[in-house]
């Protein structure tokens, strides 16, 4: 009778071991960061061409910046990193920017969501590369600046 309380007892330390430490190692797996705008499910389809610069501002909120130079354009500015351990560097996984455009009364004239794909910077609203301009090379700064703060 002894004996098999004895195995019991012992069995019951092993499970609780394996237990936590199962649980230890599970706080070392990966973690997600999310900086920056996070885009809400649905949101820009709520912004048709022609809405007024209070509508975007109601559905998306306040931007991460404003430019005026030659377009007035809200930039909504998002970075997702992860890393795998968590003592380990983070690395930056995706990376976007939204920018919505205006005319000159202030309403929406084109919608972007910019990003990296094949490295290169990606319009996946358009479903196009943008070639050349100012507005580029302002979103190739927001991006190239965001992945030096990935680490």
């Amino acid at each position: 009778m002894r004996g098999n309380r004895g195995r019991s007892r012992c069995c019951g330390v092993a499970l609780a071991f394996a237990i936590a430490a199962a649980t230890s190692l599970s706080g070392c797996g990966g973690e997600t960061f999310q900086r920056g705008y996070v885009l809400p499910e649905g949101a820009l389809e709520q912004i048709p061409l022609g809405a007024s610069q209070e509508q975007v501002l109601l559905v998306l909120g306040t931007p991460s910046t404003v430019a005026t130079v030659s377009v007035e354009a809200f930039y909504y500015i998002s970075q997702k990193a992860e890393r795998e351990i968590s003592f380990m560097r983070t690395k930056v996984t995706d990376q976007r920017v939204i920018a919505v455009y205006f005319d000159r009364d202030r309403k929406v004239q084109r919608l972007a969501e910019y990003g990296m794909k094949d490295g290169k910077i990606f319009d996946f609203v358009s479903r196009t590369t943008p070639t050349s301009g100012n507005d580029l090379s302002l979103v190739s700064t927001f991006i190239h600046n965001l992945e030096g703060k990935g680490s």
